[in-house]
């Protein structure tokens, strides 16, 4: 008896769907990662308890109508962790490469985060960056290679120390940063990995830029992969005789 009934009219895409479902609260940005079927929704400070609704009913059944898991942010929330991420790759690129701040905002600003991105980008396009000739990235190049091979050496020897397995040291899809990382957190086989779930893989690697549950259960998967190549192949079946059945070469010879 007067319950409240509210109509959402269906929208194939699914940014405006969860736009509208949402609604009255007013959205200003969002950011959708269609592997991990994740959506940030993005709003101001003074529409957070709208969009989030009374005990949060609201996301929560948004994220039911659209299959996507909805993480809802203020404004403020967003920048902070905008800069916060800004501030960190910057400072990894300074340390790295030893270049003062402004080359570091201008990398982290183009989208790369790890020097071993530089070490790997064209020295055609590095030089296309706004204030960047070819002689800075050159140097900015060999720099990052540089470091790449210093870090490889580095992490080689502490993964010898903490006694990782070669099949893990051997496992191609993760990197030496990621390695060391887990084998700090005691993943130090490939059966140690294969034993994580997605979310204990992305807690221990999520410095690293894995972020992904999808991603993460990939690289778990890959783990695991040994495991069913080990198994007992079942045993071929028996020839048939030509009564098409099986003869098991119990049976009685006819003289």
């Amino acid at each position: 008896q007067g319950e409240k009934v509210e109509i959402i009219p269906f929208i194939e895409e699914p940014a405006s769907f969860v736009v509208n479902a949402l609604a009255p609260a007013e959205v200003a940005k969002v950011v959708m990662d269609e592997v991990a079927g994740r959506m940030e929704v993005v709003v101001p400070d003074d529409q957070l308890s709208l969009a989030i609704g009374r005990r949060g009913q609201n996301v929560r059944l948004a994220s039911q109508l659209s299959g996507w898991y909805i993480d809802i942010l203020t404004e403020a929330e967003e920048s902070e962790r905008r800069q916060e991420e800004f501030r960190t790759r910057s400072t990894r690129f300074i340390e790295a490469l030893n270049i003062d701040d402004v080359i570091a905002h201008l990398l982290v600003a183009e989208g790369f985060v790890l020097p071993e991105e530089i070490a790997e980008t064209p020295i055609e396009e590095l030089a296309t960056i706004q204030g960047f000739d070819e002689g800075i990235a050159e140097e900015l190049q060999a720099r990052a290679v540089e470091f790449v091979e210093r870090e490889a050496q580095r992490i080689n020897e502490a993964l010898d120390g903490l006694k990782v397995a070669d099949d893990l040291r051997n496992f191609e899809y993760i990197s030496l940063g990621m390695m060391l990382k887990l084998a700090e957190g005691g993943v130090l086989s490939l059966d140690d990995l294969a034993d994580l779930d997605s979310e204990e893989l992305v807690a221990l690697l999520s410095e690293h830029g894995l972020e992904d549950d999808t991603e993460a259960g990939d690289i778990i998967m890959a783990a695991r992969a040994h495991w069913f190549d080990d198994e007992p192949q079942d045993s071929e079946a028996a020839p048939a005789d030509d009564a098409g059945e099986a003869t098991t070469g119990d049976e009685p010879v006819a003289s």
